[in-house]
């Protein structure tokens, strides 16, 4: 009987262990399956919402904020995480650097955009589990919303159109989504000592001393395009040394070559929005326009904006590069010290950790037709 009833107590004591191996493993995995779903993290963007968003996004697209891109692999070292971006982006990020040092730029996925329109069911087939859009674009935000995908607006006008601090302010959310990286600091301190050194060399010239320039973001057959002095040119022109021939003006606007010629431009200067370049000008070689009275062409004073890892016309990862650069064109005596090719070698070697060649640089300074996308 005693050794019956030892039988029975071994029995049960296995039963017991048994049952309270299956409550803890049932509980770790509980615990497992519970860490294994996403956290989340509350931001304020730059919309002035409180946004909650994934604590460590892995599907990252960039739908309407066509220079982030580049700021974004300045910032985290690569396109990690990104799966989808604008089409405009891509075309410039194809025939830049970008693409030339992060080659899986090529492979991102941007065919849910068509004519600047995202295409919602195209967007959710890439499964995103984060947007990043720009914080002006309402549309965008309330199709996000409707879909229930987080998303993060990034402003354009945040600091006025400086440049310089738009920059910054892109890089230090771009801290808040994804976590320090311990660049942020050293990235926003050197572009503002750009712009220290820029600012205290031109703060005391007279307007007669500042050339009037024009930005062309369009010249092409049947299309003229400026900004006005709400828009990042307004920024390059107070700042490096010039005068904004469309000052007066506002947002985006269409030009007809009267308006050309009253300016009577000292320079003119390309972006890479637009498919144009200076040989362009000098030929009359577009639309039947006539600019051979103009003074920027009789001087042979028109630039094509370099191109780096973006298009130096917006804010961008190489804006204090272009900062340094509109000030040479603009004030050539004031920035004679400045080189140019030795900036762009150590700026690209610090910041993205490669190494540039002269055939890079030559590339930089003439970029191809192609980089507007159009």
């Amino acid at each position: 009987m005693k050794k019956i009833m030892k039988i029975v107590a071994v029995l049960a004591a296995a039963v017991c262990i048994s049952s309270c191996a299956k409550k803890a493993n049932k509980e770790n995995g509980a615990e497992s399956e519970s860490a294994a779903v996403q956290t989340t993290k509350t931001l304020v963007d730059h919309t002035g919402s409180a946004v909650t968003i994934p604590a460590d996004p892995q599907r990252v697209v960039i739908s309407s904020l066509l220079p982030l891109p580049s700021v974004y692999c300045l910032y985290l070292g690569g396109p990690y995480k990104l799966v989808g971006m604008h089409p405009s982006s891509k075309a410039a990020g194809k025939n830049s650097y970008l693409a030339k040092f992060y080659p899986e730029i090529n492979d991102i996925d941007s065919s849910f955009v068509k004519n600047n329109v995202v295409n919602i069911e195209q967007l959710l087939e890439l499964k995103p589990d984060l947007i990043l859009y720009n914080a002006s674009n309402t549309a965008e935000k309330e199709m996000f919303d409707t879909a229930g995908i987080p998303c993060v607006g990034f402003s354009t006008t945040i600091a006025g159109y400086n440049t310089i601090e738009t920059y910054a302010s892109w890089i230090t959310q771009l801290g808040e989504i994804f976590g320090d990286t311990g660049r942020s600091n050293e990235i926003i301190e050197y572009g503002r000592n750009v712009e220290k050194m820029v600012k205290e060399r031109t703060s005391k010239l007279t307007d007669e001393q500042r050339p009037v320039c024009l930005y062309l973001y369009a010249c092409e057959e049947n299309s003229i395009t400026t900004y006005g002095g709400n828009m990042f040119n307004q920024y390059w022109c107070e700042t490096c040394g010039g005068r904004n021939a469309s000052y007066e003006l506002n947002g985006s606007n269409s030009l007809n070559m009267e308006q050309i010629y009253n300016w009577n431009p000292d320079m003119i200067f390309l972006t890479n929005f637009t498919p144009a370049l200076p040989e362009d000008l000098y030929t009359n070689a577009i639309g039947g326009y006539d600019w051979s009275s103009i003074t920027a062409i009789q001087k042979k004073q028109v630039y094509k904006n370099p191109l780096g890892m973006y298009r130096w016309a917006p804010p961008s990862s190489d804006t204090p590069l272009a900062l340094q650069w509109f000030a040479k064109q603009m004030q050539p005596e004031l920035f004679a010290d400045i080189d140019m090719d030795k900036e762009i070698i150590s700026y690209f070697k610090k910041f993205y950790g490669v190494e540039l060649t002269n055939d890079n640089l030559k590339a930089i300074y003439n970029p191809s037709r192609a980089a507007s996308g159009k």
